[in-house]
C-alpha cells in the first residue's frame, strides 16, 4: 500500500482558504494561527509540486489546479466528518441527516416528509435531523459545498457537481385581497390593470422569484411598482391586507383562499407550473438514513398540485 503524505488537516486548511480568500481569515475559521495556516499551505503545495492559489490584491484566489482539487478535498473532508460522527455516536449516526429546503417546500411540504420518515424508522434507534430553510440558490450551493446531505428546491439548479432529480410539481397562482381582485376583474383592460398594480415579490435567488419573472414579465413588460420580501408567508399576509398582488405556490396560499381572505386572479395571466427537484452531490454516496428519507420524499403526496 502506498504511503499517504497528504493530511486531512492540510485539506481542511486549503478548503478554509478557498472559502475565505486569505490565510488570516482561514485562521479565524478553524482556530489556528496565521503562521500555522501559511505553513500548512506551503507544505501542501510542496507535496503536490504546484501552487493552488494566485494572489489578487490582498486576496488568495484558486488557480486552475486549486479549482480542480477543491471538490475532491471537500468530498474527503465530508467523508471524514461522517466517519467521526459514526465513531462518536454509533448506530445513531446512521440516522443523522442534514436536510436543506427552499422556503416553500421547507415550510409547507417537508414536515409531511419528515413525519413519514419518522414512522419508517425502527422503534429503537436514536436519530437526528438538522433542517436548513433558505432560498433555492443557497440550498444548491450548500449541497455542492457538502454542508447539506440533500436539498429540496423549487426551481432550476445552477450549481456544478450536483445530481438533480425531478420530483413534485407545483402550481403558482396570482392572488390578491378580494377587493383588489375584483378591481382587476372589472377593469376594461386586465393586462394594463395588472401592469399598474403593486407586485409583492420574493428576493432574487428565490425559486419562486425565478419562475415568477419567467412567466409574468413577458405579460407585464416589467414591474412598474413592486415590493420585495424575503418570505412567502410575509407576502401572502401583505396581499391579504390589500397591499398588492402576489404570485405564490398554491401550497402557500390555500389556507387564506379557503378563508376567502385571498382570491385568485386568472384574467390575462398564463398558467404557471414548476418542477421541484431533489439535489444530491455527485461525489457522495447516500447512506441508509438518506436513502430512507429520499424514499419518503418520492412517496409523499406533496399537495394538490403534486400529481401534475
Amino acid at each position: 500500500m502506498d504511503v499517504l503524505h497528504l493530511s486531512l488537516r492540510q485539506l481542511q486548511i486549503f478548503a478554509a482558504i478557498a472559502k475565505t480568500g486569505s490565510t488570516a481569515a482561514a485562521a479565524g475559521e478553524i482556530a489556528l494561527s496565521q503562521s500555522a495556516i501559511s505553513s500548512a499551505l506551503k507544505a501542501l503545495e510542496h507535496l503536490l509540486g504546484q501552487a493552488l492559489f494566485e494572489r489578487a490584491g490582498r486576496k488568495l484566489v484558486l488557480n486552475e489546479t486549486g479549482c480542480a482539487l477543491l471538490p475532491e478535498a471537500l468530498a474527503l473532508l465530508d467523508s471524514a466528518q461522517m466517519l467521526e460522527r459514526n465513531a462518536r455516536q454509533g448506530l445513531a449516526a446512521g440516522h443523522s441527516l442534514r436536510i436543506g429546503a427552499s422556503t416553500t417546500l421547507g415550510n409547507y411540504v417537508l414536515p409531511d416528509i419528515l413525519s413519514r420518515f419518522h414512522t419508517r424508522l425502527p422503534e429503537n434507534p436514536a436519530w437526528q435531523a438538522r433542517v436548513t430553510i433558505r432560498n433555492s440558490a443557497d440550498i444548491a450551493a450548500a449541497v455542492r459545498a457538502f454542508e447539506l446531505d440533500v436539498g429540496l428546491i423549487e426551481g432550476p439548479c445552477h450549481e456544478a457537481d450536483i445530481e438533480v432529480s425531478p420530483w413534485a410539481c407545483d402550481e403558482l397562482i396570482v392572488v390578491a385581497a378580494p377587493s383588489e381582485a375584483q378591481r382587476i376583474a372589472a377593469a376594461a383592460n386586465s393586462r394594463e390593470a395588472l401592469a399598474r398594480a403593486v407586485w409583492l415579490l420574493r428576493e432574487h435567488g428565490s425559486g419562486t422569484r425565478e419562475v415568477t419573472d419567467q412567466h409574468l414579465l413577458p405579460c407585464l413588460g416589467g414591474y412598474r411598482r413592486s415590493i420585495e420580501l424575503g418570505s412567502s408567508e410575509a407576502i401572502k399576509r401583505a396581499a391579504a391586507n390589500g397591499l398588492g398582488l402576489a404570485c405564490l405556490s398554491r401550497w402557500v396560499v390555500e389556507d387564506l383562499l379557503a378563508q376567502r381572505k385571498l382570491e385568485q386572479i386568472t384574467a390575462g395571466l398564463p398558467a404557471i407550473r414548476r418542477q421541484c427537484y431533489l439535489l444530491l452531490h455527485r461525489d457522495r454516496a447516500p447512506g441508509p438514513a438518506l436513502q430512507a428519507f429520499l424514499g419518503c420524499a418520492r412517496e409523499t403526496v406533496a399537495g394538490p398540485s403534486a400529481q401534475g
